[in-house]
C-alpha cells in the first residue's frame, strides 16, 4: 500500500472514532442534560453558552500551535489521551457537579468538552486537511468517514440511553483508546522547507488577519450563518422527543434520524468536492446558507414528527457543502501557512462567539415562545446574513496571495 493510502484509511479510521467517540457522549447531550440532570432551557442555554466560550479560547490556541508544528501528530496523540477519560469525567465528575452547583458544572464541563471535542475536532480537521494536500487525497472522503462514525454511534444512542445513559459515556472511552492506537501509528516525512514554513508563523500574522476585510467579511457569514445551525441543533433533540407519545420513544427515533441523517450526510460529503468544484466556493458557500434557512423556517412550520423528520434531513446537504465550501475559500484568498488558523479562528471561533451570544437568547426563546417561533426567528437571521453574504465574500475570480514571510495585505479588484 503506498503512503498516501497508507494514511488516507489510517486518518479516516481516526476520523470514524473520533466522532463515535464525540456522538456517543455528546449527540443526546441536551436529552441529559433535561430528562437526567432536570435542567431548565435557560440552564441548558447556560451550560452551551459558557462551553461556547472554552470552546473560543481553545481555538485559537489550537490553531496557533498546530500551524506552528506542522505535520506533527503531538495534538491529536494529546486530544486521544484526553479523551479516554470520557466515561470517568461524565459518570463521576461531570454529572454530580451539575447537581449540585450549575455554574461550577458549566465552568468544569466547558473545559474537558471544548479542549477534547469542541475545539478538538477543528485541530483534527486542519490536521487531516494538511495531509491531504501533502499526500494528494481529498479531505472530503477522509471525513465522510467521521459521518459514518457518527451515524454508528448515533443509531445505538438512544436506545442505549434509554437503558442506562451512562453506557454512550464508557463507549466514548473505549472508542478514545482505539485512537491513541491509531494515532501512533502515523508516520509523516517532514522536509526541511516544511519545518521552516511552519516555524515561520508568527503571532504578528495572526494579529495581520484581523486588519483584512476579506477575513472579517468571511466572520460576518459565519457569525450569522454557520453558527446558528449549531445553536439550532443543541436543544432539538428536546423539540423532536416531545412531539411522540412518551419521551422515551421519542428518544429512540431521534436515535435513528439522526444516524439516517449522518449516513446521508456521509454520501454528500463524498459528493460535496465535486458540488464545490462546479459552483464554486462562494457560492456554494451561499448555497449552504440558504439550504439551512429553509430547513430552520421549515422546523416551525411542520409541526408533526415525519414533517420534522423530513426538514431535519437537509441537514445532509448543508454541511457537507459548507464544510468543503470553507476549506477551499479560505486556501483560495488566504496564506496556507495559517490554514489552522484560518480554520481554527475564522470559522470555529467565530461560531463559537455566535453561540456564546445566542445560545441563552434562544433558550429563553424557547421557553416564553416555544421552540416553533424561535426557528422562524433563527431562519430569517440566516436568511438575511446570506443575502448580505452574496454582496461581502469575494469571488472565485480573487486569486490567492503569495506564500511570502508574512501575510501579503489582500486588496479588493
Amino acid at each position: 500500500m503506498s503512503v498516501s493510502k497508507s494514511l488516507y484509511w489510517k486518518l479516516s479510521l481516526y476520523f470514524f472514532f473520533f466522532f463515535v467517540c464525540w456522538s456517543s457522549s455528546y449527540s443526546l447531550f441536551s436529552i441529559w442534560l433535561g430528562q437526567e440532570m432536570k435542567l431548565t432551557g435557560a440552564q441548558n442555554g447556560l451550560i452551551f453558552s459558557v462551553n461556547a466560550i472554552f470552546a473560543l479560547c481553545a481555538q485559537p490556541l489550537y490553531g496557533y500551535i498546530s500551524d506552528k508544528i506542522g505535520l506533527r501528530r503531538n495534538i491529536l496523540l494529546f486530544i486521544s489521551l484526553l479523551l479516554v477519560f470520557t466515561g470517568p469525567f461524565f459518570v463521576y465528575v461531570y454529572g454530580p457537579l451539575l447537581q449540585v452547583n450549575v455554574w461550577l458544572g458549566a465552568i468544569v464541563g466547558g473545559l474537558f468538552l471544548s479542549v477534547g471535542f469542541l475545539a478538538g475536532v477543528g485541530a483534527i480537521e486542519t490536521y487531516v486537511e494538511k495531509v491531504s494536500r501533502k499526500y494528494g487525497f481529498e479531505y472530503g472522503r477522509s471525513r465522510m468517514w467521521g459521518s459514518l462514525g457518527w451515524a454508528a454511534a448515533t443509531f445505538f444512542a438512544g436506545q442505549l440511553f434509554n437503558l442506562n445513559p451512562n453506557i454512550n459515556f464508557w463507549i466514548s472511552s473505549v472508542s478514545a483508546v482505539i485512537l491513541v492506537g491509531i494515532i501512533l501509528s502515523v508516520r509523516i516525512n517532514v522536509s526541511e522547507s516544511e519545518l521552516e514554513k511552519a516555524a515561520s508563523v508568527t503571532l504578528k500574522d495572526i494579529g495581520t488577519l484581523f486588519t483584512l476585510r476579506s477575513f472579517w467579511y468571511f466572520m460576518l457569514y459565519v457569525i450569522g450563518v454557520a453558527c446558528v445551525y449549531g445553536v439550532y441543533d443543541q436543544q432539538f433533540p428536546i423539540y423532536y422527543s416531545s412531539l411522540f407519545p412518551s419521551r422515551e420513544v421519542g428518544n429512540q427515533v431521534y436515535g435513528y434520524l439522526n444516524s439516517f441523517q449522518v449516513f446521508l450526510e456521509a454520501g454528500m460529503m463524498f459528493m460535496a468536492p465535486f458540488v464545490v468544484n462546479k459552483l464554486g466556493a462562494k457560492k456554494s458557500l451561499i448555497l449552504a446558507g440558504l439550504l439551512m434557512a429553509v430547513r430552520i423556517v421549515g422546523s416551525g412550520l411542520v409541526f408533526e414528527p415525519i414533517g420534522i423528520s423530513a426538514v431535519k434531513l437537509i441537514h445532509a446537504l448543508e454541511l457537507p457543502i459548507m464544510l468543503i465550501a470553507i476549506f477551499k475559500y479560505l486556501a483560495a484568498h488566504f496564506d496556507t501557512r495559517l490554514s489552522s488558523i484560518l480554520y481554527l479562528v475564522g470559522f470555529q471561533f467565530a461560531s463559537q462567539v455566535g453561540q456564546a451570544v445566542l445560545s441563552p437568547i434562544a433558550g429563553s426563546l424557547y421557553d416564553d415562545i416555544g421552540f416553533r417561533s424561535t426557528y422562524l426567528v433563527m431562519g430569517a437571521l440566516v436568511l438575511l446574513f446570506t443575502v448580505i453574504s452574496i454582496f461581502t465574500l469575494f469571488n472565485d475570480k480573487h486569486s490567492k496571495p503569495q506564500l511570502k514571510g508574512k501575510l501579503e495585505t489582500q486588496q479588493l479588484t
